[in-house]
């Protein structure tokens, strides 16, 4: 059988499928299981929405997950099936670019994910665009950590389109590529915990006002029209988007 049959891409699919949804579950559930469980009465005081969050919303957002996952392995098995015929710019060899270029990829990665996502974000809180795209997403009054991956499956196809996107042009090494889905990964649970784990000095320097934590996505979900970001505050600041509890 040929290896690019559609039984052969079916089975990417499948096996990007079960890595997604292995690494949601893993970061999500250590993160749910640390904060809201083990250590839930430690916490309780520095949850920032008063209202706990129900049993059928964690059920909802699992699900809407898992639908998710099914649309991100989808785009994985088009990347990988681009990457296996040379028509991407990943690249397994670290010496291909001076070793410098590692960590500068991964910040220009980074920067013109934030770019799309800011842009995009705005644009799904068009009312018309947000009942259709967003709004599954903001069911989540009082994000929890499970809904990280909670979207519509046209926002989970706008999410993931980007990424495969960017690497048919920019030479990015497969272990930076690596490196950047666990940063995806846990950055978006580390966002939606509704629990602040960054020290309060660190937020309160140049340096740490420029990401993005519990408390910055707390107030987009229960705000709507501020904090865009997914990584950084950079465009919010200077799009007059912040909401002013961050000041």
């Amino acid at each position: 059988m040929e290896a690019d049959t559609p039984v052969f891409f079916f089975a990417y699919v499948l096996i990007f499928f079960v890595a997604i949804l292995f690494r949601y579950f893993v970061a999500a559930g250590f993160f749910y299981y640390y904060y809201y469980v083990l250590k839930k009465e430690e916490f309780r005081e520095r949850r920032l929405s008063r209202r706990p969050p129900k049993k059928a919303q964690l059920k909802k957002e699992v699900i809407w997950s898992i639908k998710s996952s099914v649309i991100f392995a989808f785009f994985g098995a088009v990347l990988y099936w681009l990457w296996q015929r040379d028509l991407t710019a990943i690249y397994l060899d670290i010496t291909k670019y001076p070793l410098w270029y590692l960590p500068v990829s991964l910040v220009i990665i980074l920067l013109l994910h934030e770019t799309y996502y800011y842009w995009i974000h705005r644009w799904m809180h068009f009312p018309g665009i947000f009942r259709k795209v967003h709004k599954v997403h903001h069911d989540s009054h009082t994000p929890t950590p499970w809904t990280a991956f909670s979207f519509h499956p046209w926002e989970s196809l706008l999410e993931a389109i980007i990424l495969p996107v960017l690497l048919l042009f920019i030479p990015v090494s497969v272990y930076v590529l690596g490196l950047y889905l666990v940063i995806m990964t846990v950055s978006s649970v580390v966002n939606h915990l509704d629990i602040e784990i960054y020290p309060p000095g660190f937020q309160k320097t140049k340096f740490g006002k420029l990401f993005i934590g519990a408390t910055h996505h707390h107030y987009h979900h229960k705000e709507y029209l501020t904090n865009y970001g997914l990584y950084f505050t950079f465009w919010d600041k200077w799009m007059s988007t912040e909401s002013k509890k961050m000041e």
